[in-house]
């Protein structure tokens, strides 16, 4: 669970960005946490001991930051003191602690717990209001005759049973109900299309409701595994 939230109290000749985020120079860049056993990497960027050895697995790995070859680095032994000696305050219960007991604290105090759904809240976007406009994805009618609530497969397997040599040019139902879908496309041969573009689920592949911003920064964070 990230922590760049709570505060904690610095010097007075402190950096402007580090008192815009109090925990930015104590924040792993992979997790998001405070350093657990924080390593300094070659190129002087610092990581968790566990972040570090996920990112050191690929064949050809990189520092996540500034993508610069990655190797083996040093505990960063001046870190973990300032660590154990900066104060912070938990956003949940006003706890006060040391950095070096934050990490724990949250991860069991149900008060931070309620104030970070509290800001998932906020910033989740509300859901239609009229549900009829969201396309059915589940079941789907045959589009050859009166047969309806069908899966997927199970489409496929009624269409192969009772339409295997029916030429007539049909919309496909599955295609027409995606957000890329043409409702107005007929299929030459729906036969084929069938077996062809619907052979698995795109369930399986596709979260519907997904946020891009939410997608892009997913992506960012797995390249840090790239080979």
């Amino acid at each position: 669970m990230a922590l760049a939230e709570a505060g904690a109290r610095f010097p007075e000749g402190a950096p402007a960005a580090e008192r815009l985020d109090p925990l930015s120079r104590f924040t792993c860049p992979v997790c998001l946490e405070v350093y657990e056993n924080p390593v300094r990497a070659p190129c002087g960027h610092v990581f968790c001991m566990p972040c570090i050895q996920e990112c050191l697995k690929p064949k050809k790995p990189v520092c996540g930051v500034c993508r610069s070859t990655l190797s083996n680095g040093s505990r960063a032994l001046d870190l973990e003191k300032q660590i154990e000696m900066t104060e912070t305050t938990c956003n949940g219960c006003s706890k006060k602690m040391y950095l070096s007991k934050l990490r724990s604290h949250v991860a069991s105090c149900l008060k931070y717990q309620n104030y970070i759904m509290e800001g998932v809240r906020a910033v989740t976007k509300d859901p239609p209001q009229d549900t009829r406009s969201v396309p059915n994805r589940f079941t789907f009618p045959c589009p050859y005759c009166s047969e309806r609530n069908l899966d997927q497969e199970g489409l496929v397997e009624h269409c192969r049973k009772y339409h295997s040599l029916d030429t007539m040019r049909v919309v496909c139902p599955i295609c027409a109900s995606m957000p890329w879908g043409d409702p107005s496309y007929r299929s030459a041969n729906f036969m084929e299309h069938l077996q062809r573009r619907h052979r698995f689920s795109y369930d399986t592949f596709v979260d519907y409701d997904a946020d891009e911003d939410d997608m892009i920064a997913q992506v960012m964070m797995r390249s840090l595994r790239d080979q």
